[in-house]
């Protein structure tokens, strides 16, 4: 789908529609010709406002337009950003089904501001994603849009510069879903190792790919205990983004992702209902892969570096076994009490490894716990730290991107949990506070270092589609690094 922006007046668009983002209160004036039939839809109560109603009113009044799409965000107090982006998503996917191919948005009133416009583009670009790369299916492109188009006459330069950061935004968090969304078959850790090259090469980010010698030669038994069982090798995908100018004193983010291609769960094997979206339990490296997509493209004042361990979980007989005991990067022996608690044995070895590489703080995404999803359900990332400046500094991020995520507990008290006879530690803690155990573990490996450990198991793919998007990978996550890469100043 092409994106655009035009300072055109809205009544000189021919586009198949034009989108309209209205409150639930009352009827906008617009100071359109078609302003009086609008206002028959509210009057009528075929059309409220309230989120997620979508309605199309046919040749409008005094436009090029063929239709106006009106998406309701609900009362107008309550807007935000991501309300906003839901509105446009529902549009944009509401017109996909009515034969639109270019369609247009009016940013116009109190809604021109410069995080609105990028809102609204990255809605567009959300919302208009499918899954379907692979099907073969000829009539598959036929609900596509083809052309984007934000129509802000009257807007800032400042407007005209965050619609180019949407841009950047939705391009970069589409290139997560893509990867995320690849059969485990043909994404291998050696194939997405390749694609963040390609990506790297496109946008003119250091890239270095560590291969299992190497990180034998280094000492990393902890992750390549993990890779152990399968014919497809490991690799540790390493990105550096460097600001040109000076950078803010003594701060370097690192960014880890959870790149599991493949998790069968090992010889602790997982039921075969739901194996199918393991595939899935790579999207916290997705989402670091394209976030610094994102942060090359903006260039914040700090430089960044992202860590991608990828490895396959898989049952043979050179598989890891439960009472196998792995010594990690920084020395620490680890007691593998159940291999499908596997997500934290790569982490830390890639924590261990970005503190060596001089990330003074670090902030990890993974598919870590099914107990996450328990106690947060499908709507919240759960957040642990060690530090809450830092802990503070990026929920903030994540709020001003509505991404929403909820602090839990990280007391020292977990750690009883995780003794072990046998080793420093074991790999998991009992059935109870799985998802605080799991982050425990990893905090073993973070300290001192101020570190946050996102577990985005409940929030990193849609079971089913939303109005505003599509079933599947949601690249969670990666606006919330973005952010908070500018928010050193």
């Amino acid at each position: 789908m092409r994106v655009e922006f035009s300072r055109s007046a809205v009544e000189s668009l021919t586009v198949d529609a034009l989108i309209v983002a209205v409150a639930e209160e009352s009827a906008p004036a617009l100071g359109l010709a078609c302003d009086a039939a609008i206002t028959e839809l509210y009057q009528s109560g075929e059309f409220k406002g309230k989120a997620q109603d979508l309605a199309v009113l046919h040749q409008p009044q005094g436009l090029g337009a063929r239709r106006i799409a009106l998406t309701g965000f609900g009362k107008r107090e309550a807007l935000n950003t991501e309300g906003l982006r839901k509105a446009v998503g529902v549009a944009v996917r509401g017109l996909k089904g009515k034969a639109a191919r270019r369609i247009a948005f009016l940013l116009s009133g109190d809604l021109q501001t410069p995080s609105n416009a990028a809102a609204v583009v990255e809605g567009a670009l959300l919302g208009e994603y499918e899954p379907d790369s692979l099907r073969t299916d000829p009539t598959k492109g036929e609900k596509r849009i083809e052309q984007f188009t934000l129509c802000a006459p009257a807007a800032s330069r400042e407007i005209e510069e965050a619609f180019s950061r949407g841009m950047i935004l939705g391009e970069s968090q589409n290139l997560s879903r893509d990867l995320a969304n690849e059969p485990s078959n043909i994404l291998t850790p050696t194939e997405l190792a390749n694609r963040a090259r390609v990506m790297a090469a496109e946008v003119a980010l250091q890239a270095e790919v560590l291969d299992e010698d190497r990180m034998r030669q280094l000492g990393m038994g902890s992750l390549l205990g993990v890779s152990m069982g399968s014919t497809e090798p490991p690799a540790l995908i390493v990105l550096r983004y460097q600001p040109a100018g000076a950078s803010v004193a003594g701060v370097h983010l690192g960014l880890v992702g959870k790149g599991v291609t493949f998790d069968s769960g090992g010889i602790s094997i997982k039921p075969a209902d739901n194996m199918d979206k393991m595939k899935y339990d790579m999207c916290g490296a997705a989402g670091v892969i394209g976030a610094m997509r994102a942060i090359a493209l903006l260039k914040p004042s700090i430089p960044v570096t992202g860590f991608c361990p990828a490895v396959e979980n898989m049952v043979s007989g050179r598989a890891m076994r439960p009472g196998d005991i792995v010594k990690s990067l920084d020395g620490k022996t680890i007691e593998v009490l159940n291999t499908d608690a596997e997500g934290r044995l790569i982490l830390n070895d890639a924590l261990t490894y970005a503190q060596r590489l001089g990330c003074t703080h670090l902030v990890d995404a993974a598919t870590l716990t099914g107990a996450i999803v328990v106690a947060l359900g499908h709507l919240q990332t759960g957040a642990f730290s060690n530090n809450q400046e830092f802990l503070d500094r990026v929920l903030a991020a994540a709020r001003s991107q509505g991404e929403r995520m909820w602090p839990m507990p990280l007391d020292e008290d977990y750690k009883e949990y995780l003794k072990s006879a046998f080793a420093d530690l074991a790999n998991i803690g009992g059935r109870w506070g799985g998802a605080i155990t799991a982050a425990y573990f990893l905090k073993e490996f973070a300290d001192p270092t101020p570190w946050v450990h996102l577990d985005i198991a409940g929030t990193a793919y849609h079971e089913e589609a939303k109005p505003w998007m599509a079933k599947g990978p949601t690249g969670v996550g990666l606006r919330t690094f973005v952010e908070l890469a500018f928010s050193w100043r």
